[in-house]
Formats: structure tokens, C-alpha cells, sequence
């Protein structure tokens, strides 16, 4: 009796320990490591793909649209990966291992491309001083760098899917483990995130091109590397420190369940919703944080929810091929009703991609000059929308909130669907202003004699696409944060991972778009006066702007018909012994006693 009573001793010291473990784990202690792993993971990743139009036309000496396909194709790759690598995190990886294994990719692509800058075997001889064509990369030399940004795309699968959200974690999950009660996303995290990575960015585009454009590309892209070398480093040695929320399994399996559940009793009729299976126990954990509670659309599904005979296995639990609980339901209409609003994120990045290519192409035709001694680099001029992004989250985070805050009465100032749609109307500005800018740039080479020579400077500051860099930073500072609050927010808890991922996806299939829309549009106007020769002084890239702000305005009218038919989700969370809280994702909560609902 002695013994078990000395067992029963050691057992809750244990966990005694434990929950004081548990207890100083998370929270903002954790953001130096979490932070400082993603600003080198941006640094690293902005310092080669910011100038990676250069180092294509320049070094490797490809045609033009070739390397802006190249960069659209790479971008594609990259943002498809983390898709994957949501999956893996949701489902038996974890958050912290999958961001680990993924910047051990990321640095072993980054030491492939620093290698074949650096080795003269593995990139084509400098052009003569007056050849009017250079050496093209062979197919080795070309290889070679393919094989770089497929490891640095495998490697965003890891780190991009994973990093908000885990970020984000160490506060939710810490606030409710030291009871304080039912934690809401901290929405000032994405802020600061963004605001870190908009630091890295900055970095990137102004020292790191900088040694790419005067010292080299072997220094230029062997600075990055360190960096990332730095960020693995930094991230793991705050191992102690992590809340590691458990995977929950496959979210796709379930979502699978559901569908098959729902699809074998369609001819089923749906009952009241407070008949449908609901299970507490099942459900613990994919639902810390809060269960999800009934929703009238897609009723179809609420079928899966429905028991009928042989719905139970012997052992007296459902069978997960024939029933589905509530929150399970829920789970895929959460992830049903989020798609169509992500959707409108891909056009977004189709129509801002050539900010990375035919952009930086325009600024090496303008007066770069600050000094007699020192120019602009090109790709630097994207630090204006580093600059701008960096303001507006200030100013947005400290100022407008308190500001909206006090006429809307949300937590947050304004709903993370209302933030988008701002950045998005402000994004169609940046490209009216481009073809703008383009078409007086245009004109400045036919007043100066310079059409046929497109590596001529012409008498025109570079200084005129500063408006066009900087609206789209504005954009980026409403439209990037507010579709990722909105996915942390109405993604199911335990596919936060995977919904982070879909952030990510509509940066591949825009990228992959973009690729798509500029060979269009070359192969189109091939006979009828090209839009984008090499020789930009003989194109009509301004037609290409127009175009693109087309499709944006095309994009803006769908983005608002899917958010007046989009219904938040509502949770519901215990506040106390007896309270329970009602969030349903819109920043409103409302209480009521009684403990949960059934």
C-alpha cells in the first residue's frame, strides 16, 4: 500500500513538473528565435530572387522573356511545395520538425547556386567587351542551377507553411495554458511578422544587391547562404522553449471521411442539426482551442453527421468511413468556404510578378545616379516597397486600429476580409501608375533618339517608378496580413498548417499565370508591334500594364460577391468553469453559462 502510494506520489510530481514545464513554454520569448530563423530565411531567399533577373540576362546570359518565365516558374515551384508541406506538418511531422527539415533544404540549394556563381565551370564567360552576342549557359551550366531553386523550393515546402502559424501558437496555445482563458489569435503578431520579414526584405534588396552589382556574385549569393545557415541555427536552439502542438492526423483523410460519409447517405434526410452525432471525447484533439458548432450551408454534408445502423464499429466507436462528427463536418466547410476567397489572392500575384522582372528591366534603362560615384542598382528599387510595407504596418498597427477600433467597436479595427479588399482596390492603382510611368519613359527614348539602343541610359530619372513600388507596398501591408489572419482564423485548428499552405498556393498558381499571360502575350503580338521584345524601347509594355489592371478589376468585382456569401465560422470555447464564449471569427464573442452546448 506503501508503494502505490509512493507511485501515486512520483506520479503527480511528475506532472506537477510538467504543467510548471508546459506553463513556461511559448509566448513572446519565443519570437527572437522564430523570427530570427524567417528574417534569415528571407534574406537569404529575397537576396538572390530580388536580383535573379540580373544574374539570368547578365550572367547566364538568357533571352529576356525566357528568364522572366524562369523566375515566374521558380516562384510557381517554390509557393506549390508548401502545400506539401502543410500536409506533412497537420499530419505526423509537427510544426517545429517540418520547419527544421525544410531549412535544411533551403541552405543545401542555396550552397548549390553560391557554387555556381562562384566556380567559372559552372556559369558562361563574361561577353566581350563590344560582341554584339555572348555565350549562352550550356545545358550542364543551366542543370546546375535548375537543380539549386528545386532544393530551395523543397525547402520552402518546410519553412513557409509552418512558420506563422507556429508562431502564432506560442501565444495562443501558452495564453490558454496559463488559463487565460479563451485565447484568441494575437492578430498584432501578424503585424510583427510581416513587419520582420518587410526588415529582411529590406536588407535584401539594399546590401545584398549591392554586393551582387560591385563585388560579385559568388560574395552576393554566398551572403545569403550564411544567413540561412544562421536562421537554422537560431531556430533550433530554441527547441526548450516551443509550445509543439501534436499533429492531429491527416486533415485529408478526415476531410476524405466526411465527404465518403456524407456521399453513402445522400439519400438520407438531413434532421434537426441538435440530432447530428457530436462526440467530445473524439474530437479532444483537433479541438483545444475551441469545437465548431453548426452552420446552414452546405447541408449536403451534414448527412455524414447523421447515425444510421452500422454506422458503429464493435467496439462501440464510430465508424470514421460512415460517420463524422459535427466538428468534423465543419472542418471541410471551413476549408469549402475559404477556397473561393483564396482564389482571388492569384491574381493578385500574377499582376504584381513582373515587379521582379520587366520592372527592374525598365529602372537599368533610367538614370540611376544618386552620386558621381554610386547608382542605384535596379533590383534596389524594390526597396521602396520594403519601405512603404514597413510604414503601413506601423502606422496600421499603431495608429488606424485604435483608430477603427473606436468607430467599428472590433478588436482588431477592421474584419480581415475588409483588410483585403482595401489592398486590393490599392493594387490596381500601382499598375495604372506603372503603364503610366512606362508609356513617359517610352516617350523619353523616342524624343532622345534611343530607341535602338536598349542599353543606352536615358535622360529619365529612376525615380518614376518609385510611385508604382511603393502603392504596391501599401497594397501588400492590407492584403497580405489580412488573408493571413483570415486563413489562421477560419482554418479548422488542426489545418492551420495546411491553410497557411493555400496562402502560399496562390502565390504558385499566380506565378504559373504570369508565366502563362506574358507568353500569351508575346506569342500574340508578334505581328502587330511586340508588347515585350527585349529591346523594351520597341515594346509597348504599358498595353501589358493595362491589361493587367483589367484582370485585377475583373478580380476585385468576384472578391466582393464571395465575401457578401461567405458565413464566418463559429466556435464555440470554454472562458471559465461556467462560461462559455462564442467566437465566430468575425471579431465577435458572445457569452452564456452553462458549460457546452450539445
Amino acid at each position: 500500500m506503501a508503494a502505490e502510494d509512493g507511485r501515486r506520489g512520483e506520479k503527480k510530481g511528475a506532472d506537477a513538473v510538467a504543467a510548471r514545464k508546459a506553463k513556461q513554454q511559448g509566448g513572446f520569448r519565443t519570437m527572437p528565435f522564430i523570427l530570427a530563423n524567417d528574417f534569415c530565411d528571407r534574406l537569404a531567399s529575397v537576396g538572390f530572387t530580388s536580383n535573379l533577373i540580373t544574374y539570368l540576362t547578365l550572367q547566364m546570359h538568357i533571352p529576356l522573356v525566357q528568364a522572366s518565365n524562369i523566375i515566374t516558374n521558380y516562384n510557381g515551384t517554390a509557393n506549390l511545395t508548401p502545400l506539401v508541406g502543410g500536409l506533412i506538418a497537420d499530419s505526423f511531422a509537427g510544426r517545429f520538425w517540418t520547419i527544421t527539415f525544410g531549412s535544411f533544404f533551403y541552405q543545401l540549394g542555396m550552397v548549390c547556386l553560391t557554387l555556381s556563381a562562384a566556380l567559372p565551370s559552372l556559369h558562361p564567360p563574361p561577353c566581350a567587351k563590344h560582341a554584339a552576342d555572348c555565350h549562352r549557359a550550356s545545358s550542364y551550366q543551366v542543370a546546375v542551377l535548375y537543380l539549386s531553386l528545386l532544393c530551395t523550393s523543397i525547402g520552402t515546402g518546410g519553412t513557409r507553411p509552418c512558420t506563422m502559424a507556429f508562431g502564432a501558437d506560442q501565444l495562443e496555445l501558452a495564453g490558454r495554458r496559463r488559463g487565460a482563458g479563451a485565447a484568441r489569435p494575437k492578430w498584432s503578431f501578424f503585424n510583427l511578422y510581416f513587419f520582420a520579414v518587410e526588415l529582411a526584405k529590406l536588407t535584401a534588396v539594399t546590401a545584398v544587391v549591392y554586393v551582387q552589382e560591385n563585388v560579385g556574385w559568388g560574395w552576393g549569393l554566398g551572403v545569403p547562404t550564411i544567413a540561412m545557415l544562421a536562421a537554422v541555427i537560431a531556430f533550433v536552439s530554441g527547441y526548450s522553449l516551443y509550445v509543439r502542438m501534436p499533429p492531429g492526423g491527416s486533415p485529408l483523410v478526415r476531410l476524405a471521411q466526411v465527404a465518403a460519409a456524407a456521399f453513402k447517405k445522400r439519400k438520407v434526410a438531413v434532421p434537426d442539426p441538435s440530432l447530428l452525432y457530436q462526440d467530445k471525447e473524439l474530437d479532444a484533439g483537433i479541438s483545444t482551442t475551441g469545437r465548431l458548432l453548426h452552420t446552414d450551408q452546405l447541408k449536403f454534408f451534414d448527412r455524414a453527421a447523421i447515425v444510421t445502423d452500422g454506422d458503429m464499429l464493435p467496439s462501440g466507436e464510430p465508424n470514421p468511413w460512415r460517420l463524422a462528427t459535427v466538428h468534423r463536418v465543419e472542418e471541410l466547410k471551413s476549408i469549402i468556404r475559404i477556397l473561393p476567397i483564396c482564389a482571388a489572392g492569384i491574381i493578385l500575384v500574377t499582376s504584381s510578378s513582373h515587379n521582379h522582372s520587366f520592372a527592374i528591366q525598365q529602372a537599368r534603362t533610367l538614370d540611376r545616379d544618386l552620386t558621381p560615384r554610386f547608382k542605384i542598382p535596379p533590383a534596389s528599387m524594390l526597396i521602396f516597397t520594403n519601405l512603404a510595407m514597413l510604414l503601413t504596418l506601423a502606422f496600421y498597427d499603431r495608429v488606424l486600429v485604435r483608430v477603427l477600433r473606436r468607430l467599428t467597436g472590433r478588436p482588431n479595427g477592421i474584419t480581415h476580409l475588409q483588410r483585403t479588399g482595401v489592398g486590393l482596390t490599392i493594387a490596381m492603382l500601382s499598375n495604372a501608375v506603372a503603364a503610366v510611368v512606362e508609356r513617359r519613359r517610352r516617350s523619353v527614348a523616342v524624343a532622345s533618339g534611343l530607341l535602338d539602343s536598349p542599353k543606352a541610359t536615358l535622360p529619365m530619372s529612376v525615380f518614376w517608378l518609385v510611385p508604382q513600388f511603393a502603392i504596391h507596398g501599401v497594397a501588400n501591408a492590407f492584403m497580405d496580413v489580412g488573408r493571413m489572419e483570415f486563413l489562421y482564423d477560419q482554418a479548422p485548428e488542426s489545418m492551420r498548417s495546411t491553410a497557411a499552405a493555400l496562402y502560399w498556393l496562390t502565390f504558385s498558381i499566380g506565378s504559373y499565370l504570369g508565366t502563362l499571360l506574358v507568353t500569351i502575350v508575346h506569342a500574340k503580338t508578334k505581328g502587330s508591334g511586340q508588347w515585350l521584345p527585349d529591346n523594351l524601347n520597341r515594346g509597348k509594355l504599358d498595353n501589358y500594364y493595362w491589361l493587367v489592371v483589367a484582370l485585377e478589376v475583373a478580380n476585385l468585382v468576384y472578391f466582393f460577391v464571395c465575401v457578401k456569401y461567405y458565413t464566418f465560422k463559429p466556435v464555440e470555447t470554454v472562458g471559465g468553469e461556467e462560461e462559455v464564449e462564442l467566437y465566430n471569427g468575425n471579431g465577435n464573442m458572445k457569452k452564456q453559462g452553462g458549460g457546452f452546448k450539445q
